[in-house]
């Protein structure tokens, strides 16, 4: 027997509750931006995902601080557009939940931590160094939903990936040298070392199955 959760008698901590631990694993954002005074920030964002290859979307869902002001994320997507999403693997997971420590808006989490940096190719946003992918964005649209959400949409323009994770002529991924981390709940977050292949069928071959 199922138990129902309606929503519209929920508070807003008991739906994000559910909805984090059951929407799992999620990828990982490790978004950097840049000031107008080249402040380089550094943010987590789990409410987060590729949405289309054409045009090459991904999306973010960003939320203010405690306070209901705007996080340094939005803020500079704001002002100039662009963002820089670190995809975050094992190495990097720690690096990434210090990201999170609420740093005041002058001091970057980058050089705070002592991240080393990388010049942006396609975007004049700096990347980490020790990401193994980084996805290069300008936005596409920034979506208002209430006073505490903000849905980004951006456009890939570029992708920095680390030697040996992509095969340069298949584009296949090796996963083993990825080693991709993701967000459950709380604080837990999960590796992707335990994977399975699932073949689907065609509707013929369903069909010859299911007909003898």
């Amino acid at each position: 027997m199922a138990i129902d959760f309606d929503f519209a008698t929920l508070s807003a901590a008991e739906r994000y509750k559910l909805l984090c631990g059951l929407v799992v694993p999620r990828p990982i954002a490790l978004i950097t931006t840049i000031s107008s005074d080249g402040i380089v920030n550094a943010a987590p964002f789990s409410f987060f995902n590729v949405f289309s290859e054409k045009p090459p979307l991904v999306v973010v869902g960003l939320q203010v601080k405690a306070d209901q002001s705007p996080k340094d994320t939005t803020r500079n997507v704001r002002a100039n557009g662009l963002f820089v999403i670190n995809m975050v693997d094992e190495a990097l997971a720690a690096s990434m939940v210090d990201c999170s420590i609420g740093f005041p808006a002058g001091i970057g989490e980058p050089d705070a931590l002592k991240l080393p940096m990388a010049p942006g190719v396609h975007v004049a946003v700096p990347h980490l160094a020790g990401a193994p992918a980084a996805l290069e964005c300008r936005k596409v649209t920034l979506m208002n939903f209430g006073a505490e959400r903000d849905l980004l949409v951006g456009e890939v323009l570029g992708i920095q990936v680390r030697d040996g994770i992509v095969d340069p002529e298949t584009l296949r991924t090796d996963y083993d040298n990825y080693m991709p981390v993701g967000r459950v709940a709380g604080t837990m977050y999960a590796r992707m070392q335990d994977r399975f292949e699932i073949k689907p069928d065609t509707f013929e071959s369903w069909q010859l199955r299911n007909d003898r």
